[in-house]
C-alpha cells in the first residue's frame, strides 16, 4: 500500500467537498463523484483492482460525514427521548413518559420508506456496480430527472399541498416516497434526494417536508449503504485498511460533515421562496455536456 502523497490528500479534499454539496441539493452526488472520477484519479494503492475497490467504499462512507450534518441541524426533531420539551408523551407515567410519541411515529414512518430499497437494493446492489456505476447510465438518469423535476414543478404549480408538515405524513405516504427512493438506487445519477423529493411532490407534499423527510430518510439509508460498503470491501474485496486509508476516510467525512452544514441550511432557506426547477436546468446541462464530451472522446479513439 503506497503512503498518500499531498496531490492525493488534495484530491481527497475535492471530492468530500463534491460529496459535501451535491448530497443534500438534488443533483446525485453519486453521479458527481463518478463523474468527477474520470478527471481525477484518486490512487491509494499501487494494486488497480485494490485501489478500485477502495475508491467505490469510499464514495459511499464519506457520506456519514454528511449524515451527521443531518443529525446535528435537527437533533431536536429526530431524538425521541426526554421528558422535557415532549408535549407528546407516548404515555403519561412511567417510560413511556420519556418518549416523544410524534418524532417515534416519524421514525416509524421512515422505517416504513426504507424497507423498498433495503429489500430490493440488497439483492441488485453488486448487478448495478457492475452496469451503471459509469459515466453514460449517470448522465442519462441526470438528464431524465432533470427533465421531470422541471414538469413535476410546472404541473404542481398552481395545486396547493395536501401535507404541509411531517405529522401529517401518512404511512402510505411514506412507502410511496421509499419507492421513489428505490429508483435512485437503481440508477446511480438519479439523486436519493431528488428522487424522494420528485415522489413527494407528486403525490401533494409541500416543498419543505419533502426535503426535511429527505434528510430524515437519508439518517438509515446512509448508515445502511456504508455499512454495507465496509463489508463487501473487506470480506468480498479482500481489502485491509492502512493508517493512511483510515486517515483519508476520516479527512473525507470531516469535509463532507463541514459542507453539508452550510449546504442545508441554504436549501431548506432557498426553497421557502424559490421551486426545485434550477437544479432540474443544472441536471440537464450537465448531463448533456457529459454526453458531448464522453461521445467526442469515443470517437476519437
Amino acid at each position: 500500500m503506497s503512503t498518500v502523497s499531498l496531490s492525493e490528500t488534495c484530491k481527497v479534499l475535492f471530492l468530500s467537498l463534491v460529496e459535501g454539496i451535491t448530497e443534500w441539493l438534488p443533483v446525485s452526488s453519486t453521479g458527481h463523484l463518478i463523474l468527477v472520477d474520470e478527471f481525477l484519479k484518486l490512487r491509494v494503492s499501487d494494486d488497480p483492482e485494490a485501489n478500485k475497490a477502495f475508491i467505490k467504499m469510499f464514495d459511499v462512507v464519506i457520506q456519514l460525514g454528511a449524515i451527521m450534518a443531518v443529525v446535528v441541524i435537527f437533533w431536536k426533531k429526530l431524538f425521541p427521548f426526554g421528558k422535557e420539551n415532549n408535549p407528546h408523551p407516548w404515555k403519561k407515567e412511567g417510560f413511556g413518559a420519556y418518549v416523544k410519541a410524534d418524532i417515534m411515529q416519524m421514525w416509524f414512518k421512515v422505517v416504513v420508506a426504507c424497507i423498498p430499497a433495503a429489500v430490493i437494493g440488497l439483492l441488485v446492489d453488486d448487478w448495478v456496480d457492475e452496469h451503471f456505476y459509469w459515466w453514460f447510465p449517470v448522465a442519462l438518469a441526470l438528464i431524465t430527472f432533470g427533465v421531470a423535476f422541471i414538469l413535476v414543478e410546472n404541473w404542481n404549480k398552481k395545486r396547493t399541498p395536501r401535507v404541509s408538515s411531517i405529522d401529517q405524513l401518512t404511512y402510505k405516504d411514506a412507502l410511496i416516497i421509499g419507492g421513489f427512493q428505490l429508483i435512485a438506487a437503481l440508477f446511480p445519477g438519479t439523486s436519493r434526494s431528488g428522487a424522494t423529493i420528485v415522489g413527494a411532490l407528486l403525490i401533494g407534499i409541500s416543498r419543505t417536508v419533502a426535503a426535511e423527510f429527505t434528510f430524515y430518510l437519508a439518517v438509515p439509508v446512509m448508515f445502511g449503504a456504508s455499512l454495507l460498503k465496509i463489508v463487501k470491501y473487506v470480506v468480498k474485496d479482500g481489502g485491509t485498511f492502512s493508517g493512511s486509508e483510515l486517515g483519508i476516510l476520516l479527512v473525507g467525512m470531516i469535509v463532507a460533515f463541514a459542507v453539508s452544514i452550510f449546504v442545508i441550511k441554504f436549501l431548506m432557506d432557498y426553497i421557502k421562496k424559490h421551486d426545485f426547477k434550477v437544479f432540474g436546468w443544472y441536471r440537464i446541462v450537465l448531463g448533456a455536456i457529459v454526453l458531448l464530451y464522453f461521445g467526442i472522446k469515443a470517437a476519437i479513439a
